[in-house]
């Protein structure tokens, strides 16, 4: 089975993109970048994201999108751009027909780290190697690629419960029907 993940690391001045195939169970690159906003107004910056994020789903046909959830900063001005450009995302991959799936930080670390309180250069280290990657992926970038290893690491692991579960019920179907 073959699925492209395209994961988004929302901000209001950088957002970081990362695009993953999912062929069986390894992941491989497919690009990864930040799209930057400039200083113009809010409504235009959310625009940049918007565009940007429907330009990479057009490009790359990815069917699912994790993106990374908003975390509660002491600067809610800064909490709710967040909140805003994580949105403006989210539009444009639900316009597009997307799943749409959220991870909280400490999620993707864990997923893709296998620590919660992991470091920016840990999660950049791992994306790396995990992915093959010649260098280490500017910040953003790594962020955008760790979304959506989280998503198919937590995607196959939901799949594999999934044929477990199935095939628990159909042994216990089999089983009440010897028994009547």
């Amino acid at each position: 089975m073959s699925e492209i993940v395209i994961g988004v690391d929302p901000g209001s001045r950088f957002t970081g993109y990362g695009i993953v195939r999912l062929d069986g169970s390894e992941p491989v690159y497919l690009g990864s970048g930040c799209i930057r906003t400039g200083n113009g107004s809010l409504a235009s910056k959310l625009k940049i994201i918007y565009d940007g994020i429907t330009t990479l789903v057009e490009q790359f046909k990815p069917v699912s999108m994790a993106i990374e959830e908003t975390f509660l900063s002491k600067n809610v001005q800064s909490t709710v751009k967040l909140s805003e450009a994580r949105a403006s995302a989210i539009v444009a991959g639900a316009n597009l027909g997307l799943a749409v799936f959220e991870y909280t930080p400490m999620q993707i670390k864990q997923a893709v780290v296998g620590y919660g309180w992991a470091e920016k250069t840990q999660v950049q280290y791992m994306v790396k190697n995990i992915l093959h990657l010649k260098g280490e992926p500017q910040s953003d970038a790594a962020d955008g690629l760790a979304c959506a290893l989280c998503h198919c690491f937590t995607h196959q692991s939901t799949v594999a419960m999934g044929k477990e579960v199935a095939n628990t019920s159909s042994i216990h179907g089999r089983l009440q029907n010897k028994i009547k």
